[in-house]
């Protein structure tokens, strides 16, 4: 299968647009749940991909508001005629989420979705279980634990998600990096950066000029509720056992539209298949 059969074509794909700024992504982030979205710029009626803005870009760097210096340049692009699986290994490499596909211009792009989608519907072969790909290292929080927290811990942990532990450590429910960017909201403020010019009594003042007033920069934050993370977790948790196909967990992960799945033996969480797990089933 090669990547032509899988991608969304540049007509039907959602792009920001140079000069842009933070607000058009965070739009689109929140309204179709992406990951990241494309950047390019018209020029005298050319397009040219520039890159990828991504959702963690827009929480690492809250100050910046110019499109331009939120996007990553260097994301890997692939060609409509490359075999899907190469794009797998690629994606699962990387830690890409989605890969444009240029030719000169934008042509499309592939997501992990669309390569979920064609092991769901068999398009692409492979025989592996999910306890052959599954990660055994879990990330959980806290039913009570700040929404603010939560996206702190998510970041540090790396990974877009965390299984929500009730009082007796058991899971009461899922809470994902898309959960957090729905309820995100840009804050416009001033920080004190006190005085403006030098005291007299300080040793670097030049002629002993005094302050005349304080200095206040305007600042910009990425803020989410401090509500406790119970409240904003899926609680209806889809989950699967190590026995079952790679095949059936991508059915799983396109029919609710998750990007990971919670793996029991029993009564017991073991592991985590994610959806970038599966990929590890084309190539190896």
């Amino acid at each position: 299968m090669k990547v032509a059969d899988a991608m969304t074509p540049r007509s039907e794909l959602v792009t920001v647009e140079l000069p842009g700024t933070r607000d058009d992504v965070l739009e689109y982030l929140q309204e179709y749940g992406f990951s990241s979205v494309p950047v390019v710029k018209e020029t005298d009626g050319v397009e040219a991909y520039r890159g990828l803005v991504s959702r963690d870009l827009l929480i690492e760097r809250p100050d910046e508001d110019q499109l331009a210096l939120l996007m990553d340049e260097d994301v890997p692009t692939t060609t409509q005629d490359t075999d899907l699986t190469e794009v797998a290994r690629l994606m699962a490499e990387e830690g890409a989420r989605r890969v444009p596909v240029v030719d000169g211009e934008l042509e499309g792009i592939v997501t992990i979705t669309d390569v979920i989608r064609a092991i769901a519907r068999e398009k692409v072969e492979t025989d592996a279980v999910v306890g052959d790909v599954a990660t055994r290292d879990v990330n959980t929080t806290y039913t009570g634990t700040p929404l603010p927290v939560v996206e702190r811990e998510l970041y540090y942990a790396n990974v877009p998600y965390a299984v929500v532990l009730d009082d007796d450590a058991d899971p009461a429910g899922m809470i994902t990096e898309v959960d957090i960017v729905e309820v995100a909201r840009i804050v416009e403020g001033e920080e004190d950066t006190g005085d403006s010019i030098a005291n007299q009594d300080d040793e670097w003042a030049w002629e002993g000029i005094k302050a005349v007033g304080g200095r206040y920069l305007p600042t910009r934050n990425v803020e989410v509720p401090a509500t406790a993370v119970s409240e904003f977790m899926t609680e209806d948790l889809v989950t699967v056992s190590a026995k079952k196909t790679v095949v059936e967990a991508a059915q799983l992960m396109i029919r609710h539209d998750i990007e990971q799945v919670p793996m029991f033996s029993g009564e017991p969480l073991v592991g985590i298949v994610r959806d970038i797990d599966l990929l590890e089933a084309l190539y190896d």
